[in-house]
């Protein structure tokens, strides 16, 4: 992969200091845990659909997974319990060090690398998922890491991306709400001019030949501490990607 620094350095100090909180439910991420669960249900969902895998105890052995701006691994440890080899890329040393830490004294083998996609990865290093969950806010250069971030999905691979929609609504719902209102989220976490439009997105992956197939809304309730799926894709959203080209075979063959 090209190497693309799109790391925005304010960000990345402001998650060392939020990273001994990763795994404490009831603190700052607090609403990362709630929106998780229901992320990590998606997720499995629509890849053993894709790949037509069974239900088993581990239905994702096999797989190659890429989680790019993996945080504290809230996402990449489940992922690798349910039996897929899990790469975990953060550009924040605080972050990783608290993922590996949390990985080993659980007992659960993810591939923490600290930096950016580009500068960590293989040059011809290809993953069945790629997840970019939540980081696309983060970045400087959003074109330019989609690229990247991209270019990791093997042929017949999916890749998923979900980020903050920049509207009026997301003005007030993530930043007015959620950081000086209900202090649901630390003050500064969002900037609102960081955030990307679904068209936006869906043009930056588009340069690298993969599809949208799923586009859908997220809301968070801040008072219940709840999170539900729905059509209005004007704070948060998901979107699903996957690549035309036919698989590599690198996939299980399971369920066919």
């Amino acid at each position: 992969m090209g190497f693309a620094m799109t790391a925005i350095a304010s960000e990345i100090e402001r998650f060392n200091q939020l990273s001994a909180t990763w795994w404490n439910s009831k603190g700052p991420m607090r609403p990362l845990h709630v929106v998780n669960a229901l992320r990590l249900d998606h997720v499995v969902e629509q890849i053993t659909l894709h790949f037509g895998l069974d239900a088993d105890p581990q239905p994702l052995a096999g797989l190659r997974i890429l989680d790019v701006g993996c945080g504290g691994g809230l996402l990449a440890e489940p992922l690798a319990r349910m039996g897929a080899h899990v790469v975990g890329v953060d550009a924040s040393p605080g972050n990783v060090a608290a993922a590996r830490l949390h990985a080993a004294t659980h007992g659960v083998e993810v591939d923490y690398r600290l930096g950016e996609p580009g500068e960590v990865m293989g040059s011809d290093e290809q993953f069945d998922v790629v997840l970019a969950l939540e980081v696309v806010e983060h970045v400087s250069d959003v074109p330019a890491f989609m690229d990247t971030v991209a270019r990791g999905v093997a042929p017949g691979g999916l890749l998923f991306a979900s980020t903050i929609d920049r509207t009026w609504k997301s003005f007030v719902f993530a930043i007015v709400g959620a950081e000086y209102v209900l202090r649901v989220l630390p003050r500064g976490t969002h900037q609102w001019r960081q955030f990307v439009r679904p068209a936006e997105l869906a043009m930056a992956v588009s340069r690298s030949g993969l599809q949208q197939v799923d586009l859908r809304g997220m809301r968070y309730n801040p008072f219940r501490h709840t999170a539900a799926w729905c059509s209005d894709t004007k704070v948060n959203y998901i979107a699903v990607f996957e690549s035309s080209e036919p698989a590599s075979g690198s996939c299980p063959a399971r369920g066919a």
